[in-house]
């Protein structure tokens, strides 16, 4: 199934990677280039694959997926969303740095990688905005990892849209005996 290219993208393939440039910035991505093969089309990147053992299969999928996510990165750009649940939980913007107050007996700083924009909505909602999909499902990730959500009174940083498991703790226990 060949990856369309929007216009305004460019795709070229040279030395098994295959590099997309766009509006929005551009991507490098190394090629197996001895489990399947790479070429631009007009307006469409076709990957074939040269043999038909499983390795060979998972690369095929893995290599198209990587370029449409590429050359969708580059037009649109990929954005993840995080929100804060609990009392005092809050983000704010200092420059290039996310401050984040967890409950912690210390503020958090958080600094992004090169490529990635934090924007914050109000003081609990987060936005990672980038090209890289795989860089931006990271560094979301590891936001959150800083206060996950726990299942008794679901407070944390959650995924927009995310919905925690509650349990009823040690009070509804104490009711069964």
């Amino acid at each position: 199934m060949p990856v369309t290219v929007p216009n305004g993208v460019n795709v070229s393939v040279a030395d098994g990677e295959v590099h997309v440039k766009g509006p929005k910035g551009e991507l490098r991505q190394r090629v197996l280039s001895n489990v399947v093969t790479v070429s631009v089309d007009g307006a469409n990147v076709v990957v074939e694959r040269k043999g038909n053992a499983r390795t060979h299969r998972a690369a095929h999928g893995l290599t198209r997926t990587l370029i449409a996510n590429m050359i969708e990165g580059v037009s649109k750009g990929f954005r993840k969303s995080l929100e804060l649940h609990g009392v005092g939980y809050r983000a704010a913007k200092s420059g290039e740095r996310l401050n984040l107050t967890l409950g912690y007996s210390h503020p958090i700083v958080f600094a992004p990688p090169k490529g990635i924009a934090i924007t914050v909505e109000g003081q609990n909602r987060i936005h990672v905005d980038g090209t890289d999909k795989q860089a931006v499902g990271q560094v979301a990730a590891e936001i959150r990892a800083l206060r996950t959500p726990e299942p008794y009174k679901g407070k944390g940083i959650r995924y927009e849209g995310e919905r925690v498991r509650r349990k009823l703790g040690k009070a509804a226990k104490a009711g069964k005996k």
